[in-house]
């Protein structure tokens, strides 16, 4: 007997993780990543005091400790939009494509906005910030549907394998063709490969302002896209028979992702692994409903790269370590134990 009651998308993906966990680990997190900007605006070649870092916050720059940390406020701020948006952004395409080993720099996306760029400086002259943010967002896009497309070739369409060799082969194809056209042009090189290894160093509420319309509208449509790849979840056939048009949600959906990736990548350069490394631990946490998952990932994300930035001081000083460095050491041996823990067959 049927009871004429319909089950949605969102209660059939829930995990069981009641709402009053869900929100103490919210809280928490919020509480670590009020913690971690702490420590980046004081920590640093020259340690300062709680003192010196409110009254720089309050805009006075009288002594030598003021002016650092009114350096390290912008260089914060980017580190927090950075990592919120690649962690929101790996989330996206893990649930795009139901395939635990996706993220922007192992699908590809990071390098083909990457490879936008330096094709726009060494043969267009590109100068301006938009013309850098339009054309990495163009760059990750091209990208994502060309990783997409020679994934889904063959028997079994775009398989998570597939898809994450894929997007490896177009990664270092793409690395080899920023070589190339780096390597004879001595006078960009050096600005394209200190870029390339992707950090938040120099930072500026200059180079900032372009980029926030792009990062609200991509923030805007990923944030909405919850209930769409809740659906998506549960595979193409019951999300249409639920009335989901499939095609178009997912596009939505990996539309966010591409400008959050594109923008920052226009930024900050190609920062890997953490958005493979945030949903994971997200899921953990929260499950998989996507309701909870993506904010999460925003914010875990940018916790995980503030520390990675505060670390990065910390290790080499009185030099510093780009994020991009620190989030590789992290992310390279957690990509082995997915990998082992999902087995390769199952993929």
């Amino acid at each position: 007997m049927t009871t004429g009651k319909t089950t949605s998308p969102d209660r059939m993906v829930i995990a069981g993780r009641s709402r009053g966990s869900r929100s103490l680990w919210l809280a928490g997190l919020v509480l670590l990543l009020c913690l971690l900007s702490m420590a980046s605006v004081t920590i640093g070649t020259r340690d300062v005091t709680l003192a010196d870092a409110l009254s720089a916050l309050k805009g006075h720059v009288d002594t030598v400790g003021q002016a650092a940390v009114a350096l390290r406020i912008p260089r914060t701020v980017l580190a927090l939009l950075a990592g919120a948006a690649l962690g929101l952004s790996g989330a996206i395409m893990q649930g795009v494509t139901r395939n635990p080993l996706a993220d922007p720099g192992i699908l590809g996306v990071n390098m083909g906005a990457s490879l936008a760029v330096v094709v726009g400086v060494a043969w267009f002259d590109i100068g301006s910030a938009l013309a850098y943010i339009w054309t990495a967002i163009a760059g990750a896009g091209a990208a994502a549907i060309f990783v997409y497309t020679i994934g889904s070739m063959g028997r079994g369409g775009a398989t998570p394998l597939k898809l994450a060799l894929a997007g490896a082969a177009t990664s270092v194809a793409f690395s080899s063709l920023v070589l190339a056209i780096v390597l004879p042009r001595n006078d960009i090189a050096g600005g394209i490969r200190s870029w390339q290894i992707g950090g938040v160093g120099g930072a500026t509420f200059e180079r900032i302002w372009p980029v926030l319309p792009f990062l609200a509208v991509g923030f805007a449509i990923s944030l909405l896209s919850a209930r769409k790849l809740n659906s998506l979840a549960l595979g193409d056939e019951l999300a249409s028979g639920l009335g989901e048009r499939v095609a178009v949600a997912r596009a939505t959906a990996a539309l966010g992702a591409i400008l959050l990736c594109g923008a920052m990548t226009a930024v900050c350069g190609p920062i890997g692994f953490l958005g493979l490394v945030v949903p994971h631990v997200c899921r953990l946490l929260v499950g998989v409903d996507h309701r909870w998952l993506l904010p999460f990932s925003a914010i875990a994300g940018a916790c995980l790269l503030v520390g990675a930035d505060v670390v990065g001081r910390i290790i080499a000083r009185p030099a510093e370590l780009d994020v991009g460095i620190i989030t590789a050491m992290i992310g390279a041996p957690f990509f082995i134990w997915i990998v082992r823990r999902q087995k390769v067959r199952e993929l």
